[in-house]
């Protein structure tokens, strides 16, 4: 029997919505309170869902839809639930405590392939988000002259071994697979050259702060409140490292979406809908930070949010920039498009890293975990969410490499730098 979620892990869809009409004096959009499934067979199998998350900015999309009644309208009831780290996202997904999470790309791709857990079949209902993460270094290091990777790299081969610490949150994850791919397009092994910790995101600045690590790859707002905390400064975002990749998604149990497809596309549906509300002014933006911002989701100070959410960046340094890949939650569907070459290119990774011991069919795994079927149902049911001609997309990362799915194996050979 499932544990009931602590009130500090958990919050009533009550105090979400009191909270929200706090801050803009309105509760739910006119019109969704009138259901659009058909209510025989297309029914939801399951009207209330537990949705785990993680407080970061990108967890939006999961409560606004509950806070702006998105769910309503697909006759069901989101209970967004914060979890402390991603290892208890896996352990309560994995238990069935929680019928979907906001997860790591890289970890459910880790999960299905029994890397870091046991090997389990999961399923990939949507993208929540691309961009919007980062690399943090200490600002001991700046006060030393280390500024860059070109200066990092220098100060790491003058040293031993292990000298420096880097902390990432989840050891198949994306912030893992962003800091590897940065530390080696310098030629720095992430794996023989550093030392890596993993630390949940919400702990990530206070253990910069006491001096466990040298450098940190996490998601926002912890980069920018390392900043506003003088602890540390942004060396890269992940947008330089790779622009408008993927990163959270929408995450389960194979098996649960088997036995529960018309909730799967419920659940799906009403998220595409608060993506889509997010991306669809700067306005809708600072609401979304706003509520965000409050202590039953990421609990700091909701300037610490907004800023990057609009693509305001400033690195610490004294750099401020408009950043053109900033985080963004729809894109005209481009977002939350579950892409079958995204989820491969975490396979690769995986495999260069040693995580992975041979190729696995890379496609077909993707064709596995990806529920595109799952997707274009609720695509249907939300309107109007454009939809892309292929599977796959092309695009170009820091190094000047191409990725679009089309050889994994030579792709993966290109790299000088892997275990």
């Amino acid at each position: 029997m499932s544990q009931q979620p602590k009130p500090d892990r958990a919050f009533s869809r009550r105090k979400l919505l009191q909270g929200a009409a706090a801050l803009t004096g309105s509760m739910l959009l006119p019109g969704l309170m009138n259901s659009v499934y058909a209510a025989g067979s297309d029914a939801p199998e399951l009207t209330t869902l537990r949705v785990g998350f993680i407080p970061l900015t990108d967890c939006a999309s999961v409560v606004m839809a509950a806070v702006k009644g998105f769910d309503k309208k697909y006759g069901i009831r989101i209970v967004p639930e914060k979890q402390a780290s991603w290892a208890t996202v896996r352990d309560k997904i994995l238990s069935g405590e929680l019928d979907a999470a906001h997860i790591l790309y890289g970890e459910l791709y880790g999960l299905h392939m029994g890397l870091a857990g046991p090997a389990t079949p999961m399923a990939c209902l949507m993208t929540l988000n691309q961009n919007g993460q980062g690399i943090t270094l200490s600002n001991q290091l700046r006060d030393a002259g280390i500024t860059d990777l070109a200066a990092l790299q220098r100060d790491i081969d003058a040293h031993p071994p292990g000298t420096y610490t880097f902390a990432q949150t989840f050891p198949t994850g994306n912030h893992a697979m962003w800091l590897y791919y940065w530390l080696a397009s310098a030629g720095i092994h992430p794996l023989q050259k550093v030392r890596s910790l993993v630390v949940p995101p919400p702990q990530m600045v206070v253990n910069m702060k006491i001096g466990n690590m040298q450098g940190c790859c996490v998601g926002e707002p912890w980069n920018q409140r390392a900043i506003s905390d003088n602890i540390g400064f942004t060396a890269a975002t992940s947008q330089h490292i790779w622009p408008d990749h993927p990163e959270k998604i929408l995450g389960t149990r194979a098996d649960w979406v088997n036995a529960h497809p018309h909730t799967a596309r419920a659940l799906t549906a009403a998220i595409l809908d608060a993506a889509r509300w997010i991306d669809a002014s700067d306005d809708n933006r600072r609401e979304t930070a706003r509520v965000i911002a409050g202590r039953a989701v990421i609990n700091t100070n909701v300037n610490i949010i907004t800023g990057r959410m609009l693509g305001q960046y400033e690195n610490g340094l004294g750099q401020r920039w408009q950043d053109a890949h900033a985080m963004r939650f729809y894109h005209d569907g481009e977002v939350s498009y579950p892409w079958l070459s995204d989820g491969m290119w975490f396979l690769t990774q995986h495999r260069r890293w040693g995580l992975l011991k041979t190729d696995p069919d890379y496609l077909a795994v993707a064709q596995q975990i990806n529920r595109i079927d799952i997707y274009k149902q609720a695509a249907a049911a939300a309107g109007n969410v454009p939809l892309p001609a292929s599977d796959m997309r092309s695009s170009v990362l820091m190094d000047g490499k191409r990725w679009d799915g089309s050889d994994p194996v030579g792709y993966l050979n290109s790299f000088s730098v892997k275990q």
